[in-house]
């Protein structure tokens, strides 16, 4: 395949991967429904950021010598993480359930949005399906036949593919957000995002156990 097609290829495979639900799209949903655009959006890029790391240390060789006791220990923090989302965001839902005028939603500035894109990148590092994705995508023919230029357009491709789903997934919610408003939207916000992760924690859990 020529370097074009490869492109193309990978944009497509990135694209797909990113828009199935998943800890990381709940997060930005929940973000952009609350705060905006940039706070959402850097959730998602640091999932992409997280995702390329993964992709650079499969290049270079380390992703294939890491060993299931590891993948193990990456699959229990991953699960923790989510459990500890989960808690906070129903803890939060409860909290505006109580309050007789939780008042309006905080804007959240440029601190905030650092620790959206360190969640989203400790989300994508500690995930070992993120392992485990790149690891396929690294040795499929299509990489492997076109060499190093191969797997870095792949990659690169990937990642963009990725990271045009966060942007066109936050500014449609972001276009969302402008027709609602009120305390019970945040509860619902909130505390549906808390039972997703928990889902996906179980998931999680389950598939590890198995």
């Amino acid at each position: 395949m020529s370097l074009g097609a490869l492109a193309a290829y990978g944009f497509l495979l990135g694209w797909s991967v990113a828009w199935p639900p998943g800890p990381i799209n709940a997060e930005m949903i929940r973000r952009g429904l609350a705060a905006g655009f940039r706070p959402a959006a850097a959730v998602g890029l640091g999932a992409c950021s997280g995702d390329a790391l993964w992709a650079i240390l499969v290049m270079l060789g380390i992703g294939w010598v890491i060993g299931p006791a590891t993948r193990g220990v990456l699959a229990v923090v991953s699960t923790a993480l989510l459990l500890v989302l989960a808690g906070f965001f129903l803890v939060a839902a409860w909290r505006a359930w109580r309050a007789r005028d939780p008042g309006p939603i905080a804007p959240m500035g440029a601190a905030a949005t650092r620790r959206g894109y360190l969640l989203g990148l400790g989300m994508a590092l500690t995930s070992p399906w993120n392992l485990a994705f790149w690891l396929a995508v690294m040795g499929r023919p299509q990489s492997l036949d076109a060499g190093i230029p191969g797997a870095l357009t792949v990659a690169a491709a990937v990642i963009l593919g990725a990271g045009t789903w966060v942007l066109v997934l936050c500014e449609v919610v972001v276009r969302l957000r402008l027709r609602l408003a009120g305390r019970l939207w945040r509860i619902t916000a909130d505390s549906v995002t808390g039972i997703l992760m928990l889902g996906f924690a179980a998931q999680q859990l389950w598939l590890l156990l198995g």
